[in-house]
């Protein structure tokens, strides 16, 4: 594998993470109740933004003429069945629903994390994900406000 397949291996992880994010959030949005109008709001203002890095991504794979992989992580869907599962313990409260959001934040900075660390990004690359991951960072932080104003 050679060092544009590597990096496109790489950008392809975040196409997933992203796939995971927009994913995420649609699933918390269907079990929002009537007064989390603002989370619904911010909600689908994260897949917007997820939709944006996706795009921003496979262009750049596409554009080093690799093939993109438009599916999500089998991590990911892991995550999302366990957060099915949760749910039929907890419920659907608000900060249940924000915890298992922040949980998902976190695991999207770690796998951003992971591929600026990698070697193989070319400059263009690694600042596409740097500006993308800083902005999913802020999405992390209103996320963990949300759930530290949050009441059961």
């Amino acid at each position: 594998m050679n060092n544009m397949e590597k990096s496109a291996a790489v950008l392809n992880d975040l196409v997933r993470i992203n796939n995971d994010r927009i994913a995420g959030y649609q699933k918390a949005i269907e079990n929002l109740q009537d007064e989390d109008a603002d989370l619904k709001t911010a909600f689908t203002e994260f897949i917007k933004g997820s939709h944006q890095n996706k795009m921003e991504l496979v262009g750049e794979v596409s554009a080093n003429g690799n093939e993109v992989n438009d599916d999500t992580t089998l991590a990911g869907d892991i995550y999302h069945g366990w957060q099915d599962l949760k749910a039929m313990f907890t419920g659907h409260d608000r900060k249940s629903i924000l915890e298992n959001c922040e949980f998902g934040e976190d695991a999207a900075q770690k796998a951003y994390q992971k591929a600026l660390e990698n070697e193989n990004l070319s400059a263009n690359s690694r600042s596409i994900v740097r500006e993308q991951k800083n902005n999913l960072k802020i999405m992390h932080d209103r996320v963990k406000v949300m759930r530290d104003n949050a009441r059961f």
